[in-house]
């Protein structure tokens, strides 16, 4: 589609960028430009936002790039990404109020401080509220299911949405919420414990994955979701990646780590042509060989350098 400008878009109190370097926001340090990326002033401003603009322009919602894969032709449209604004984070009670774009480790800690437990697995997982609520991000032997309240979404059309667990349709890794909602924030339902102990149960999943996982890497995250048991043997997605031969397996200057085999890291040149096809490389392999099929976990933007879709 045509390039999308700033006279194409309503006014806001928030702020557009034209020609946004998406590569710039994302761990894997790939990918191409935005046509606009905008930041909302608050709520009222990202509904007003969506309500104005025409839906026949493409909206994209990112955190901190945590888990998204932005393709090298980069991206027609719009991305929104919510600063400082929803960020914010709250406790009262027993109860942990946190903006879509607050740091999951944040949300964690201030919980901690609170002597609030149960929220503990947001010290392992990467990335901001708003994508743990729509993926149902877990860790740990923790996920958003077993502590969400309720959460806050708008529609496309700028409509508010209020959201109890049971609408969610919680599953492995997945909800069912509409493609369209942007979460904008989400309240969590912990239990008492003495902050000393609730950190040092913190202390010992930071050790674990530091140790675990290449997190000072530049990489995603987890690539694949593990698959169910019964389809797997039992066997977790690294596993499988270990048993063809994968580990370590490089396309250009993207790898599969040697540390762990479902995190695909950038050596530094990468782009996001080499990314996505050694994992589509990964999938291939272990369909072809174990009958098994990943899924992705990392989400795709954009398009392909050269593409005229």
């Amino acid at each position: 589609m045509a390039k999308i400008d700033v006279s194409n878009l309503p006014p806001v109190r928030g702020k557009y960028v034209e020609n946004a370097d998406l590569s710039a926001l994302t761990w894997f340090r790939v990918g191409g430009f935005a046509d606009v990326l905008f930041s909302p002033a608050d709520e009222e401003d990202l509904a007003t936002f969506l309500k104005n603009t025409p839906e026949k322009i493409p909206v994209f919602v990112m955190g901190v790039g945590s888990n998204l894969l932005v393709r090298d032709g980069g991206v027609r449209g719009v991305v929104i990404r919510l600063g400082s604004p929803f960020r914010q984070v709250h406790v009262e009670g027993m109860r942990v109020s946190a903006g879509a774009g607050a740091i999951d480790a944040q949300v964690a800690k201030a919980a901690a401080r609170g002597g609030v437990a149960g929220l503990e697995f947001f010290r392992g997982v990467p990335g901001t509220i708003g994508g743990a609520v729509r993926m149902n991000a877990g860790a740990y032997g923790g996920e958003v299911k077993d502590v969400l309240v309720e959460a806050l979404a708008y529609d496309r059309q700028g409509e508010r949405h209020v959201l109890a667990n049971a609408d969610l349709g919680f599953s492995y890794r997945h909800s069912e919420a509409p493609d369209d909602y942007i979460f904008t924030s989400a309240c969590f339902q912990g239990r008492p414990d003495e902050p000393d102990l609730i950190l040092a149960r913190m202390d010992k999943i930071s050790a674990e994955r530091e140790a675990a996982q290449p997190i000072r890497e530049r990489t995603g995250g987890s690539t694949f979701a593990n698959p169910e048991p019964e389809k797997s043997e039992g066997r977790k997605a690294w596993q499988l990646i270990d048993e063809i031969g994968g580990r370590g397996r490089v396309v250009g200057d993207a790898q599969v780590s040697e540390r762990h085999c479902n995190f695909i890291i950038n050596r530094g040149d990468a782009t996001a042509a080499d990314l996505e096809e050694l994992i589509e490389s990964l999938r291939r392999d272990v369909k072809a060989e174990l009958g098994v099929a990943l899924r992705w976990e990392i989400r795709r933007i954009g398009e392909a350098l050269g593409s005229s879709e």
